[in-house]
């Protein structure tokens, strides 16, 4: 089989893998949808150095196929996979990390935080955007029938990310959010925060994002090259600021904007992956009674709850996605994507 694999400096390259073969505990999933995530564009863009160590997790000696936001079906079972835990064409998600199985966390369906060193499914070892994958059973999360592939493929990071985050906010109904940065995860933000009866102030660079911000919920939008956002979020929410803020954006700025925007003893969440961000801890923080927190993606048990709130809710995910590709497409996908002007992008091999 064909898959897509980055091999440095803004490059793709679709190379020819064995199919992959079940061990006793795997499956192998058919994908039908594999979606792009803004994480893809670090390991996109950088230089490929093999066996570098990256965020704690030692990189393969050759590129593996990227990918890490797997839906599909399954097609073949390993040897000791029980039909109570997985069965031939099952429409599963996939949780894209996998661990020791029995630190703390593992336990706990934090396999991505394993005490031993966690495995990332299109980073270190081969991920979706090929028409198979081989993944552990435990790792598999069933795709309620009322979503599609796309949708599922979105909810295995982007949107699952965001629902984690929000979970950790407990976001409430009655509160206005602000979420800094509109790119797949913080359009996911405003669309689900939309969904759980929030007040959503959308900020974004791009007036493409802006406008899919509106359309997906988004009750204003700022933009923060064209007006200063923290007196734009004071002047929206009585003097007071917000009672949550989330940074999807990854920029210094916004991250202090985010916490800025926050009014007392509200709630500031991180999600952006890298960068700094400075701020002075009296008058930011302390002397506010600001709750300042990171979230990073989900537990498997998040995971299938993110499914089935969507499900629940009726909530459209498919309006997410701007582009849908083949895997030949992949040089022109990825160097659209890097522009992040655009909403989320979805291959679609079969």
């Amino acid at each position: 089989m064909k898959g897509v694999v980055f091999i440095g400096e803004s490059r793709t390259e679709l190379r020819e893998f064995p199919d992959p073969q079940p061990g006793p505990r795997d499956v192998i999933l058919e994908i039908k949808a594999s979606g792009m995530c803004g994480t893809d564009l670090k390991g996109y863009r950088e230089p490929f150095i093999p066996g570098v160590v990256r965020g704690g997790i030692k990189r393969s000696m050759e590129p593996v196929i990227a990918g890490h936001e797997p839906c599909g079906v399954v097609v073949e079972l390993g040897s000791a996979v029980t039909g109570r835990e997985a069965r031939i064409g099952q429409r599963v998600i996939d949780f894209h990390y996998d661990g020791c199985g029995v630190c703390r966390h593992c336990m706990a369906g934090w396999r991505q935080m394993c005490a031993e060193g966690a495995v990332v499914f299109g980073s270190v070892a081969h991920g979706a955007h090929a028409p198979y994958m081989k993944v552990p059973v435990e790792t598999l999360v069933t795709l309620p029938d009322e979503l599609s592939f796309e949708t599922g493929a979105a909810i295995a990071c982007g949107t699952g990310t965001a629902f984690g985050a929000l979970q950790r906010l407990s976001l409430h109904g009655d509160e206005t959010i602000a979420v800094f940065g509109q790119g797949p995860v913080g359009l996911s933000v405003t669309q689900l925060a939309h969904a759980m009866g929030a007040r959503v102030i959308a900020l974004d660079i791009s007036p493409e994002r802006r406008q899919l911000a509106t359309e997906l919920g988004a009750d204003v939008t700022i933009d923060p090259m064209a007006e200063d956002p923290v007196q734009a979020i004071l002047e929206l929410t009585h003097g007071e600021g917000a009672e949550k803020t989330l940074d999807a954006s990854s920029s210094p700025q916004a991250r202090a904007q985010a916490v800025r925007a926050t009014r007392a003893w509200g709630a500031c969440c991180y999600v952006g992956e890298g960068g700094e961000v400075t701020l002075e801890v009296s008058p930011d923080l302390l002397r506010r009674q600001i709750t300042l927190l990171g979230s990073w993606t989900f537990s498997n048990v998040g995971l299938t709850d993110c499914a089935r709130f969507v499900a629940d809710r009726g909530v459209d995910v498919d309006r997410l996605f701007t582009h849908r590709w083949r895997l030949e497409q992949a040089e022109e996908a990825y160097q659209l994507f890097d522009q992040q002007k655009t909403g989320k992008g979805v291959f679609l091999p079969s």
